[in-house]
Order: C-alpha cells, then structure tokens, then sequence
C-alpha cells in the first residue's frame, strides 16, 4: 500500500477495531469503521482503491510525482470528509474518491505545480499500461488493446486537451459509465459523450499522423475486420 494514513492525520477518536483485512470486509464495513474513528479500516480502503485513484491522476497529470502528491492529497482529503460520504452500502465509493482526485488533479494542472515527466511509459507498470476498461461490459478503444499501440496512444494522451483526457481515461481504461463520468466531473451527460467523442477521434488523428502508430491501428483494425468474420 503506497497511500496509507498515519493515526495523527485525523482528530482522535476512540477506536473500534483492530487490524482490518481489506479482502475481509466489503467497502461498506471498512467505512463503517473508518467512520468511528478506525484508520487501519480506512487504510483497507486506501489499499483497495489506490490503483485506480492514482492511475487516473498519473495518466491526467502526466507526472509520476505530481500523481503520487495528488493520491495522497485525494486519501487525506477522504478521511477528513468520510462523513460526507451518504451511500451507507458502500456503491460509488471509488467514483466519490475519483471524484476529489480529479478535483485535485484539475486544480495542480491549473496552477502548473508540476510539469510532465519525460517518460510516462516507463512509469506504467503492465497492468496500467492496458487500455482494457476495469467494467467488463464497457467498449473501450478495442484497437487499443496491444501494448505496442498502447504505448502509442498514452502519448498521444498526453497531446489531447485535460478535459477530453480525463473524459477518456474514466470511460475507455477505467471503465466508467457516461452517468458515472458526469458525476466524477461535474459536467452534463451529454458533455461527457461530446468530450469522449471528440477525444477519441483527435487521438485517432494522433495515431494516422504517425507511421508507425498509424500500421499499428490499421493492422488492429484488420484484425478485429478478420474476427468478426470468423
């Protein structure tokens, strides 16, 4: 776990429980917990969700060590609000911690705390690296499936604008529904399919711009065209 919290990060309260197995509990009873006062059910939270939360804002940020500030801001920031958190069986946790982390990361992009590093790639360990999303029915950019192409288009992710960048990394890696991505980020339904829309095709433009990339996505495409008659 790279996100935990320390006890003195939050106002004592008495505590209720011991050490907490995160795969033990489901998000509902480690919220419960946390909420009277448990860190170490709070830190199962942390552990369970910390991928996510720090995979959307490195691919936002596009800086390892701007992303790793933003997921620890995002877990403090949920500890010191979990009251406000109403769903008391535990759905939509990830989406609410998605939605302070894309807050945070939205506000260091805008005052430029950090620039991007020079290599993203070599930050994405293979899992981060798939552009499969983490909701089996969802329909990614399915020619994004290899790493190869993979690799192309997270630079190409880094060239399209924030907002489309985020739109994209919550629907098409990440899984999320339209209605989930309007609540993360605060916009209109029909906002999020715009920027999705838009953002796939400028990161299509990207990708036919450059040569390599561009046989990539014709092979992926021919593939899927050989499948589908299969």
């Amino acid at each position: 776990m790279l996100f935990g919290l320390r006890r003195q990060q939050r106002p004592a309260v008495p505590a209720v429980a011991s050490e907490v197995s995160a795969a033990a509990d489901d998000d509902a009873a480690l919220i419960a917990r946390a909420r009277a006062g448990d860190l170490d059910a709070f830190n199962g939270l942390v552990a369970r969700h910390e991928r996510a939360v720090y995979g959307v804002c490195l691919r936002y940020l596009r800086s390892p060590e701007a992303a790793e500030d933003a997921a620890q801001d995002t877990f403090i920031r949920a500890w010191r609000a979990l009251d406000t958190f109403r769903n008391d069986n535990g759905d939509g946790f990830r989406s609410w911690l998605l939605t302070i982390a894309a807050n945070r990361a939205r506000d260091m992009l805008r005052s430029n705390v950090r620039r991007p590093a020079d290599s993203l790639d070599a930050r994405l360990d293979d899992e981060e690296q798939t552009w499969e999303p983490e909701a089996p029915d969802e329909a990614p950019l399915d020619f994004a499936a290899r790493d190869e192409l993979g690799a192309h288009l997270e630079r190409a992710l880094g060239q399209i604008s924030p907002d489309q960048r985020l739109a994209i990394i919550l629907g098409d890696i990440h899984g999320h529904s339209y209605d989930e991505i309007a609540a993360i980020t605060g916009v209109a339904i029909g906002t999020v399919k715009s920027r999705i829309n838009r953002g796939r095709a400028r990161l299509r433009e990207l990708l036919l711009a450059d040569s390599t990339a561009r046989e990539l996505f014709n092979r992926s495409g021919r593939q899927e065209s050989d499948e589908g008659r299969g």
